[in-house]
């Protein structure tokens, strides 16, 4: 395989996680919880899994320039 073939193959698996992450009955449960010093918890999970994925793609595309 290719480098731009195996970078193309986990972009796809992040977003696909990242579909998981952000829109799946995993979000509901976070609504459902409360608050955290005054923030909703949902707020925080899904700016937190945004941040992961940003984090994670900018590793990848990083890692594939080397």
């Amino acid at each position: 395989m290719t480098r731009a073939t195996l970078v193309q193959q986990r972009l796809l698996v992040l977003f696909l996680i990242g579909l998981l992450l952000l829109f799946s009955p995993l979000t509901l449960r976070f609504d459902m919880l409360g608050h955290w010093l005054g923030i909703p918890l949902l707020t925080l999970y899904l700016f937190a899994a945004w941040a992961l994925i940003i984090a994670i793609a900018a590793a990848i595309l990083a890692r594939s320039r080397s």
